[in-house]
């Protein structure tokens, strides 16, 4: 989403029925975005596709094109781990997936993870085969190896023929009976010969067998079965029906060198790929919370609409993409936009509640990459630019002022590579927060935190890279400059033993006296039992007015941590003796007495020690990084508590109990071990005593 371009018109959605939204999915290296550029150069003669250098994808990127009577949304998402909310944000603007896989490369853990967060939101998917061109490639064992990853539905419609310089020269079409010839300056089209009849006999009857069964056609299973001739068209019927139940998964071979079968994938595509009509729709909600009528894909229903990303562009400002589920957006409406800012955590969020607002639409534009081709409206189903929609965040709903509804947010992916940044100057620190609320606000994956108990600004990504795009977003985007600093974890100091003292605060030279002697004893407790404190004063040594003031001056200590300045939990405080002054004693000196007694108790010789926060891991890994993945949770002063097969065919999921300071990379290392496959969640359960050979590390500075 950027500049405008109005050298190009924008194409004319007719209704629901004549559009395709379609998201392209694949591993980085795949050749997915050389594959979106082929299909966008095939259908909008004139474009020129950018001068990409080979770096690595990081965000949505959207093209409309007209193929015929069809309108077709391509979005491309990147292909790596970190961006893991932006692939889930395209699926979310999609009604089916274009499934890219490299056959030089084959079906790695990677490509496991991907075709399993497609499968998750139940998308119709097809599988693109690229790179057959390279050596070692082969289509055979690339079939089969998706087939053995991801189940027998996965069929190829079309064969590839190499040719002497290990081009893609030709497709024989097993669906319609067909040669697609590439060695000439132009495709041509022409019936299979006596030379094709091996492939039909090695590849059409599962092909065919499987379209039907998946189909669900009771009378064409019986015909088939029967003997009878299935014709072409028959099948093609066929096809859109099984594609559509998501359980068959059509092949087709693409060079993404040459271009050679895009125009297979894009019949597929208007063939195969439903509607919007017949795409899964989201449930929407009322304000209030209740269940909303269902959504209906017709132009002329209620609006509901969905920011499925936002954007800061240096020549328009902000930017939103909007899926249309239902009725029509038209420039210089007034909608209703609500949302959460569920991406912040802490105690700014109170500034920021759940923002509901009426707000007045900006220009529309349909995006060609780069490019913006203005329009008047986007009717349901359709992908749309809005170049002004002020507040509105990424998931946000826009619906009619009038009767307001808030559609049920996609899963957004847990950030877990947490890092504390500190800006650079004070004019860095005045802008810093409005900056960071509003790439929270355009990046789901990005959760900000302020952590009070470590007065730190922590900004929690999915990964390295992920970390250095928001920092240069910041920089680029809002003239933001910050530092990352070392990451503090939020210790807990106790006592490990009990302890006695004395503390004594006596001035009485001087003006008006201070007096006040409070003895105690300190004694350790349970992990989470929290602090007690006990009188056993007797005669009055330390008057009854004075014993809260004790008690409020050693509570006042425990939340400043007298070892290595974190809050102290976990031990009972029994005040026994102490002595007063007739004049000189007050509230005040017996505070601070009860504070110094608590300090002199810690200075006993092992009777403190530091607490660490434990969590418990989940990891979900391939089976064959398992056991790497075991030995490194040990190394971290893991204890494992079990392992299971996951829901996922290969992967096993592990759990352990992991101090937190051993956890503040393993974003980045689990994902060195496991090839970028591996991923984890954890949830804190309590605390335990740190090693002493750590305790000096860990000190407040």
């Amino acid at each position: 989403m950027g500049r405008q371009d109005h050298a190009t018109s924008s194409p004319v959605v007719t209704s629901p029925e004549a559009l395709r939204n379609v998201v392209l999915v694949g591993p980085s290296g795949s050749g997915k975005t050389r594959l979106f550029d082929h299909l966008i150069t095939t259908t909008t003669p004139g474009h020129r596709p950018p001068n990409r250098d080979g770096s690595r994808s990081t965000t949505l990127e959207v093209a409309c094109v007209s193929d015929g009577d069809l309108v077709v949304d391509l979005i491309d998402t990147p292909g790596y781990a970190d961006f893991v909310g932006e692939l889930r944000a395209g699926l979310r603007a999609a009604d089916a997936a274009v499934f890219v896989i490299s056959a030089a490369d084959g079906v790695d853990a990677t490509t496991r993870a991907l075709w399993h967060e497609c499968k998750q939101v139940g998308a119709p998917l097809a599988v693109v085969l690229t790179k057959l061109d390279t050596p070692n490639a082969d289509f055979d064992t690339a079939v089969a190896d998706a087939q053995s990853a991801f189940g027998e539905g996965v069929m190829p419609l079309g064969v590839p023929v190499m040719g002497a310089p290990g081009e893609l020269e030709h497709i024989v079409d097993l669906v319609l009976g067909e040669v697609h010839d590439y060695t000439g300056a132009e495709r041509v089209v022409r019936p299979t010969a006596e030379e094709h009849i091996g492939f039909f006999d090695t590849y059409h009857g599962p092909l065919l067998e499987g379209i039907i069964q998946e189909a669900e056609d009771d009378g064409l299973l019986d015909r088939y079965l029967g003997g009878e001739e299935i014709g072409f068209d028959v099948v093609e019927s066929a096809l859109l029906t099984a594609v559509a139940r998501g359980s068959f998964h059509p092949v087709v071979p693409v060079s993404v060198s040459t271009g050679a079968g895009i125009d297979v994938l894009l019949h597929l595509i208007k063939a195969a790929f439903p509607p919007p009509t017949l795409a899964t729709r989201p449930t929407a909600y009322t304000i209030a919370g209740a269940e909303a009528p269902e959504i209906v894909v017709d132009p002329a229903a209620p609006l509901v609409a969905e920011v499925i990303k936002t954007t800061n562009d240096s020549y328009v400002g902000h930017v939103a993409l909007v899926r249309v589920f239902s009725g029509t957006l038209r420039q210089d409406d007034v909608v209703h936009v609500s949302g959460h800012l569920g991406s912040f955590t802490g105690a700014e969020v109170a500034g920021h509640p759940d923002h509901d607002d009426d707000v007045r639409v900006g220009p529309l534009a349909s995006p060609l990459g780069s490019a913006l081709r203005p329009k008047d409206s986007a009717i349901a189903g359709e992908l749309v630019v809005v170049q002004k929609l002020p507040g509105a965040a990424t998931s946000d709903t826009l619906s009619p002022k009038e009767n307001p509804v808030v559609v049920a947010p996609w899963t957004m992916p847990e950030a877990l590579l947490p890092a504390a940044v500190e800006p650079a100057s004070r004019t860095d620190e005045d802008k810093l927060p409005g900056a960071l609320q509003r790439l929270a606000g355009s990046d789901p994956s990005l959760r900000v935190e302020h952590n009070a108990e470590t007065s730190q600004i922590v900004l929690w990504t999915m990964g390295q890279t992920h970390l250095d795009l928001v920092l240069t977003r910041l920089q680029q985007e809002f003239d933001v400059s910050v530092e990352v600093v070392p990451l503090r974890i939020a210790l807990r100091e106790t006592f490990v033993g009990p302890a006695k003292a004395k503390g004594r605060h006596v001035k009485q030279s001087g003006g008006h006296g201070q007096y006040a002697i409070c003895e105690i004893e300190v004694e350790p407790l349970d992990r989470g039992a929290g602090f007690e404190f006990v009188d056993k004063v007797v005669g009055g040594a330390v008057p009854r007015q004075y014993i809260p003031s004790v008690e409020k001056g050693v509570r006042a200590q425990l939340e400043k941590g007298v070892v290595a300045g974190y809050p102290m939990v976990d031990v009972r405080v029994t005040l026994f003796d102490g002595k007063a002054h007739s004049v000189d004693s007050s509230d005040a000196a017996f505070q601070l007495a009860g504070s110094l007694a608590l300090k002199e108790a810690a200075a006993e010789s092992g009777a403190t020690a530091l607490l660490e926060p434990i969590d418990l891991l989940t990891v979900t890994v391939p089976d064959d990084h398992l056991g790497a993945v075991m030995t490194d949770i040990s190394g971290r002063r893991g204890r494992i508590q079990g392992s299971a097969p996951a829901d996922q065919a290969g992967f096993t999921v592990v759990t352990a109990e992991v101090p937190q300071t051993e956890l503040t990379r393993y974003a980045v290392e689990l994902r060195s071990i496991t090839q970028g496959a591996g991923v984890f969640e954890r949830s804190m359960t309590g605390y335990e005593l740190m090693p002493a050979h750590l305790v000096a590390d860990h000190a407040k500075v």
